[in-house]
């Protein structure tokens, strides 16, 4: 075990920020904490979509009938189940179907390259894959024993929760993410990561008089919080009823159907703040997170709703979708970048800097502790040696991992993100911090929205290109890159600036760096891309 490096002021300023203990169920499984909460809200509404409502105990009745449907089919516990459903009723009966019969749910999109579901499926040794009766015919999963709930028989009486006993600590779902070696990373968490999240919030509130709107993709974790963070506490689950998001049917559904807490991405808060801020009006509390915030988005924000109904939020899959989050109440102008703030509920954040304990100011690796880290990395020992690891810091023994990103404690104890480890390039020899070049960037009164990244030559030469959405078309680059020089040194200005009508985003509403390049113009072309 590994002992940290410390001082008295850094042992006490960790103790102080990491008072988060809360009360919550920590020794139940969601299927007993959904049960428990159908008893004492058989009639509230657990689910709308497309105008069509369903109680709790109506979606209690269909989710136990498919529970033990998936037992008669020879469904274990432990058993991994793929699931590749549109966002609808019959996805989260699924869902609660998988957890109750002890297995664990695996989402897939259809989407994916046949390669990488069988990737997925593989790294998951996953037997079951449940879809529409489209999905039976598909070629694509001809290998797997394909379950489609359309072709259960409707349940006319409640048949009660399989009689097992499912623990806290076992598996409660699979998500992947990239991987550095070019292969998804598969995540397991368990049944307490999910109770931890939503229980006695303190990023927002969370009880029966809840209505969180479900928007993420069921790949990405957003939709933890968002299936969850409602039916295990007495909300209700607002389906959005359609495949994409489009901003004046977002803002009606807001609107109409009463939305007090929603989880935006970075991107797409962004894009509402600068085209529809009149959408999220009426919204309790907007929570938002995935990438580093803009200042000016942030500013604009704060100006039109007051200050705590913005919440930015922060937490790598590996943590159960939030560990820190931050109430939106003041800018300070010495402020450069946004903080991730403070650790949720039953969550820890250690700050460590070559195997020492930060001070306040000092910059550090983020390391997250608490019950909602995942046990590790399916099939990665090596890589889970690396990013997992037990620590004792002073008289307090901690399972911690290693997220990979820096920041450092400002004075009120909020932690101010300072990029990825591995979002400090080098190039011709200089160390070169991606955020800091996007913050002088952003606050050019031409730009709208950045993104700074690192192409590479066929000759293995790097250089910085900057994307940009501009105020006005007729933006000048070179305008862009003199006004740049004037505040960093040369080998910070980046070589290449495109003007671009949008920032693409990836299915998990990230911005899609990839794609990005692949509009990439050779100097010399013209910079504005019209796509």
């Amino acid at each position: 075990m590994q002992t940290l490096e410390l001082t008295p002021s850094a042992l006490a300023l960790h103790k102080q920020v990491n008072q988060t203990h809360v009360p919550y169920p920590d020794h139940l499984s969601v299927g007993e904490l959904f049960s428990r909460t159908v008893a004492r809200h058989p009639n509230a509404i657990a689910i709308w979509h497309q105008d069509h409502e369903c109680s709790y105990q109506q979606l209690n009745i269909h989710a136990n009938h498919l529970a033990w449907y998936l037992l008669a089919k020879g469904v274990q516990p432990g058993d991994v189940i793929a699931v590749s459903l549109p966002r609808s009723t019959e996805l989260i009966v699924a869902l609660l179907a998988i957890l109750k019969a002890g297995a664990s749910y695996l989402p897939i999109d259809a989407g994916w390259p046949e390669q990488r579901i069988h990737e997925v499926l593989g790294q998951a040794c996953c037997d079951y894959l449940m879809g529409s009766e489209n999905t039976r015919h598909d070629t694509r999963f001809s290998r797997y024993h394909v379950l489609a709930p359309s072709a259960v028989a409707e349940a006319t009486e409640d048949r009660g929760d399989p009689p097992l006993t499912i623990e806290a600590d076992a598996i409660a779902y699979i998500n992947f993410t990239s991987g550095s070696t070019g292969k998804p990373k598969g995540v397991p968490v368990p049944h307490r990561g999910i109770t931890r999240l939503v229980y006695n919030a303190r990023y927002a509130c969370l009880d029966e008089n809840s209505r969180l709107l479900q928007m993420a993709p069921a790949t990405f974790d957003a939709a933890t919080f968002e299936i969850w963070g409602a039916l295990l506490l007495g909300g209700t689950c607002v389906l959005y009823p359609d495949v994409y998001i489009r901003a004046l049917r977002l803002q009606h559904i807001l609107q109409t159907q009463k939305i007090s807490v929603l989880f935006l991405t970075t991107a797409l808060f962004n894009t509402l703040i600068d085209e529809m801020p009149q959408a999220l009006d009426s919204v309790g509390t907007v929570l938002t997170g995935g990438e580093a915030h803009s200042l000016r988005h942030m500013a604009k924000a704060l100006e039109r709703y007051g200050p705590g109904r913005i919440v930015s939020v922060y937490g790598p899959t590996e943590s159960t979708t939030f560990a820190t989050y931050y109430p939106l109440c003041e800018l300070r102008n010495e402020d450069t970048a946004l903080p991730i703030g403070f650790p949720i509920q039953n969550t820890r954040v250690y700050l460590i800097d070559q195997d020492r304990l930060c001070e306040q100011g000092q910059s550090g690796e983020v390391c997250l502790a608490g019950p909602g880290l995942s046990p590790g990395y399916l099939g990665l020992p090596d890589v889970n040696r690396e990013r997992f690891f037990e620590c004792l810091i002073g008289e307090r023994q901690e399972r911690l991992y290693r997220t990979g990103d820096r920041g450092y404690f400002r004075g009120d104890g909020a932690i101010v993100f300072q990029g990825r480890t591995d979002d400090q390039v080098k190039i011709n020899g200089f160390r070169i911090e991606l955020g800091e070049i996007a913050y002088h960037l952003n606050r050019h009164p031409q730009v709208r929205q950045s993104v700074i990244t690192v192409t590479e030559s066929p000759q293995g030469e790097k250089s910085l290109v900057a994307f940009v959405i501009a105020v006005d078309p007729s933006c000048c680059p070179e305008q862009l890159r003199l006004s740049l020089a004037t505040q960093l040194p040369a080998y910070m200005v980046p070589r290449h600036i495109q003007l671009c009508e949008i920032l693409p985003l990836s299915a998990t509403g990230k911005i899609d760096h990839r794609r990005l390049l692949s509009t990439l113009h050779p100097l010399g072309e013209p910079a504005y891309d019209n796509q």
